[in-house]
């Protein structure tokens, strides 16, 4: 089983998908498009958020970082007037990411290291950044004196608040190669699972990368996706302001074309069963039940729909 992923949707379906089958038997392949460098800390949101909503330390409530957190060292980096410091680093989060910078200094690989923090916080599914190289996703924005001017997606999303108008997103993998494990996980799945994640920010980074939107292509037969638009909107995050720039209707079935030929199947919300027609049109099977995963139970039962279409 391999899913591609990144964001809080990812990750509460990842929590029942690794419920509806043996979590060792589970691959993701996760977006590092928004990788920053912070404070001279490398920090990998998808990556962590993966890794904490499988190891169940995750804030459910917020959605990233970890339950219980605290933000005083960040607070006090605000207070001295340190740059990068409206990127919201916890306390424990810190500690992740002081590792990881550590043991890429050492010389280690991205993959290796992501191995080795999975390995601490007890999750057995194999989490496989999509490759180990810098890979910026960027968004052309315009901002309020009418400049137009290129910002990291962090920068756009974290520091300015997603407000400004947007006229495209480049995706830095495209000179990348994917990494280790990512494209013989992807040959050899029974099943690949495009998750609830935001389409334009962690999903096409991944497919931006050369040999994997080929490589899960050439598995379409085997390749069910759900969407993360219900009712017209985002559950979260700002899809709706990103799907326009690649031209797609913010909709179940906008989404669905937007993915086109890589779906064999697409799960859509009961408030969207109306545009089941539209998406079978394009060729590919739909299923309609309720999506919303308020707990581990409902995301279980989500992962077992999605994986019985095909």
């Amino acid at each position: 089983m391999v899913a591609l992923a990144g964001g809080v949707g990812a990750g509460k379906f990842l929590r029942g998908l690794v419920r509806a089958v043996r979590p060792e038997n589970v691959t993701v392949v996760v977006n590092t498009g928004d990788d920053i460098e912070v404070h001279g800390l490398h920090v990998a949101p998808d990556i962590d958020s993966v890794m904490y909503w499988l190891a169940g330390v995750m804030d459910r409530e917020r959605g990233w970082g970890r339950a219980g957190e605290t933000f005083r060292a960040t607070e006090e980096l605000r207070r001295l007037g340190a740059e990068g410091a409206w990127f919201g680093l916890g306390d424990l989060d810190l500690a992740t990411h002081l590792l990881r910078t550590s043991r890429l200094r050492a010389g280690q690989g991205l993959a290796e290291v992501t191995q080795e923090l999975c390995a601490r916080f007890g999750v057995r599914a194999r989490v496989l950044p999509m490759t180990e190289e810098p890979a910026p996703t960027t968004i052309v924005i315009i901002r309020e004196d009418g400049a137009v001017v290129d910002v990291h997606f962090q920068e756009y999303w974290v520091e300015r608040g997603g407000r400004d108008a947007v006229k495209a997103v480049r995706y830095g993998g495209t000179a990348a190669r994917p990494g280790p494990g990512v494209l013989e996980a992807i040959a050899a799945a029974d099943t690949i699972v495009l998750p609830p994640s935001n389409p334009i920010a962690s999903i096409a980074p991944i497919l931006a990368v050369p040999g994997i939107r080929e490589a899960v292509t050439a598995r379409r037969d085997r390749v069910v996706g759900v969407s993360g638009i219900v009712g017209g909107a985002p559950l979260a995050g700002m899809a709706d302001k990103l799907l326009p720039v690649a031209g797609a209707e913010v909709s179940a079935a906008g989404v669905a074309g937007y993915y086109g030929d890589l779906l064999a199947a697409w799960v859509i919300d009961r408030a969207d069963e109306a545009l089941a027609a539209r998406v079978e049109a394009l060729g590919i099977a739909v299923g309609v039940t309720d999506t919303i995963m308020a707990n581990d139970l409902r995301a279980e039962a989500l992962a077992r729909y999605a994986l019985s279409l095909l």
